[in-house]
């Protein structure tokens, strides 16, 4: 179907049978402490959606989302999930949230740092929680996507941040298999920041101007977002930080650290801002060693970007993405105006941006101790999606992989579509696209493989970047495509 892949009705209670807790991982859960009432469903509509003109008259300043920050080395709080009204432009629809909001609360660590988080399920579907991109146990009560935590139960996550985890933007979300793209469209996903990029920068610029740009999208029918029957390709509205076209303010010449991020369910956005360059000091979390300027970033699902903006003269200039395609077989998602960046007041001297940045964690000389060929596929109807031939099966490991030795995966695609691959609890870095070699400065956890074409990735899984063993995943970051099998194990054994 030309719509694009997983554009079919995605009957958000049919999840299926592999999301159930594996025998290995004992159910945790007690009676949630605190549901709130369920809202009564308004009748508002949201803002126009994609595509739509850029309206500056009435736009919002930009709001951060709320934040909570570790204290003495602990980041010890709840998030309860939820169904409640939130307030995107001048409607208010009903969401899935956490706490309440339709971006979840910023979780702000440091490396080394401890999380007790308790997740309480106040909906009526089962849900769980992924820490995504964080160098973390993938077992028992730490960022493991094979728990399932039934509807009026709470339970414990405790994850310890290792000192080694890179510094950069990440974020958390529903990963429960069958349902991780109704439960993410409708609002479960928030950031995850592990402090330390600023103090990376020259002295000059450690205490700037930080922004979080976070990019999700909704589409409500009777106030409600929707969840059963998502397509793709359908017209959503687009947000920034919860808010519909916001202004974003700087001054002529001054010089802002923003986290980029997408953390909606199946929406590719090809950023441009008018009249500036995006200047990348982190991918997915990881700081590069070398800073590159970008006119354009391609943002697929779950990417980041740590971005330097500097302001241009006193003015008003469009955030937007650009149109784009992920293939004849996949989306035409059109352009949208996003933001609007305002440059005014005292005018300040702009600042030497840094070329040099983070350690070179360079894996090009390195000894390869194995190799993986990974194909992702799908079927003549776009409805079902395959690694290696064969759909997710929890109780199935796909790949081995021994502790200690560096891989170089092959992953190709044999359809007429995009696919962002994504493994779990590590990085990589591209070696080569379609053939032909890739100078990356930095490691990442999210690559586009293009239609009809492969990406060669080299991972480390040694000390001090994976200090565990056991299982995990990997697979297309477009969430409808994973919840329709497109995801695969790995097991990484002594």
């Amino acid at each position: 179907m030309s719509q694009a892949a997983g554009s079919h009705s995605h009957m958000a209670q049919a999840a299926p049978s592999s999301s159930a807790t594996p025998e290995d991982v004992e159910p945790l859960g007690s009676t949630p402490t605190f549901c709130p009432d369920e809202p009564n469903a308004p009748s508002g509509e949201l803002p126009p959606p994609a595509g739509t003109a850029l309206q500056t008259a009435e736009a919002p300043m930009l709001a951060e989302p709320a934040v909570i920050s570790s204290q003495n080395g602990v980041l010890r709080t709840t998030l309860i999930v939820a169904p409640q009204n939130v307030t995107i432009g001048t409607q208010t629809i009903q969401a899935l949230t956490y706490n309440g909001t339709f971006v979840g609360p910023t979780l702000r660590v440091r490396p080394g740092d401890r999380i007790e988080l308790t997740l309480e399920n106040c909906l009526s579907e089962t849900t769980n929680l992924h820490f995504h991109g964080m160098d973390v146990t993938p077992s028992d009560l730490g960022d493991n996507i094979f728990r399932a935590i039934d509807p009026a139960q709470s339970a414990p996550y405790v994850l310890q941040v290792p000192p080694e985890q890179p510094v950069g933007t990440y974020w958390y979300h529903d990963h429960l298999h069958g349902l991780s793209s109704p439960h993410v469209s409708a609002g479960l996903s928030g950031l995850l920041v592990v402090e330390g990029l600023q103090e990376l920068l020259p002295p000059d610029l450690q205490k700037i101007t930080e922004r979080s740009i976070v990019l999700k999208d909704a589409h409500a029918i009777g106030g409600v977002i929707v969840q059963n029957g998502i397509t793709i390709g359908q017209h959503t509205t687009r947000t920034v930080n919860g808010q519909f076209q916001p202004q974003i303010p700087i001054k002529p010449g001054e010089t802002q650290l923003w986290r980029i991020a997408n953390i909606g369910a199946n929406i590719t956005y090809m950023l441009k801002l008018d009249g500036h360059s995006f200047h990348v000091l982190a991918e997915d979390g990881h700081p590069v060693w070398e800073v590159k300027a970008f006119d354009q970033l391609l943002v697929p699902t779950g990417k980041r970007f740590d971005v330097l903006v500097q302001g241009g003269p006193a003015g008003s200039y469009k955030l937007e993405t650009l149109a784009y395609t992920t293939g004849p077989a996949g989306n035409n998602f059109p352009q949208t105006d996003l933001a609007t960046l305002v440059s005014a007041g005292d005018s300040q001297k702009a600042a030497t941006l840094p070329t040099k940045f983070g350690p070179n964690d360079d894996l090009t000389p390195v000894s390869i101790g194995g190799r993986q060929t990974i194909e992702f596929s799908e079927d003549p109807t776009g409805d079902i999606f395959f690694i290696n031939g064969r759909t997710f099966d929890h109780n199935r490991v796909d790949v081995t992989v021994k502790y200690g030795t560096i891989q170089e995966w092959t992953i190709t695609n044999v359809s007429d579509e995009e696919h962002p691959f994504h493994i779990h609890q590590l990085d990589f870095q591209v070696m080569s696209v379609n053939g032909q070699p890739y100078n990356a400065v930095g490691l990442q956890d999210i690559v586009m493989i293009p239609k009809r074409g492969e990406v060669v990735i080299r991972m480390p899984f040694l000390s001090p970047n994976l200090e565990f063993m056991g299982k995990w995943v990997f697979h297309c970051h477009i969430l409808n495509h994973e919840d329709f099998g497109m995801m695969a194990v790995i097991e990484v054994v002594p």
